[in-house]
């Protein structure tokens, strides 16, 4: 009996303990309740990784030409800007979220526009239909389906083309014989009986 009580005590003890240092804030905790986690302030943007300030080649010049700035919409209703870098030709600052990364162009042979981030280790593809966001150091897309108002329009035109090219009925071009001539009898003219 002496035995079970003093195990009871210990285990008594042991949780009030654990209670009491779990309770003691820490430099890492977070707020236990959702209500406290929701009164936290606004985080901004997270700050982008230190800049590359090596040169650009003509090569990567010639590449920032093709880059579309400006807002894209992607899926799960997300949205990806990218802006000319205020102090860089040719550099490009891309947002996703809270996250921004300093984006130098990568000439390709594909005829895709690639722009990286390779201390933050992600990738910007953009082809004419679309744009994606890699993350080169896992290997896995972090947004796709990105579309700013040039690629939209690219992609309708591939959709027409393509319906068009399935066997979709095409308006026929009108002839110029087909063509109203001013003051031109509608009726043919009947020879007349004499």
């Amino acid at each position: 009996m002496h035995i079970i009580k003093s195990s009871l005590i210990l285990c008594a003890l042991a949780v009030a303990a654990g209670h009491a240092w779990s309770a003691a804030p820490t430099a890492n905790s977070k707020p236990k309740n959702r209500l406290a986690a929701k009164a936290a302030p606004a985080v901004k943007a997270q700050e982008p990784e230190p800049e590359d300030n090596s040169p650009l080649n003509e090569e990567q010049m010639a590449a920032s030409t093709q880059v579309h700035a400006g807002d894209a919409d992607c899926e799960f209703k997300n949205k990806v800007t990218v802006t000319p870098h205020p102090d860089k030709p040719g550099r490009f600052r891309l947002q996703f979220g809270k996250m921004i990364f300093n984006m130098a162009p990568e000439p390709t042979t594909t005829g895709a526009v690639r722009l990286e981030d390779k201390k933050a280790g992600v990738v910007w593809l953009q082809i004419p239909t679309k744009s994606m966001l890699m993350n080169t150091k896992v290997g896995q897309r972090m947004i796709d389906f990105c579309m700013n108002s040039t690629q939209i329009s690219e992609a309708q035109s591939a959709a027409l083309a393509s319906a068009q090219a399935d066997g979709a009925p095409k308006a026929p071009p009108v002839p110029a014989s087909a063509e109203p001539i001013v003051g031109a009898s509608i009726t043919p003219e009947l020879p007349i009986k004499q």
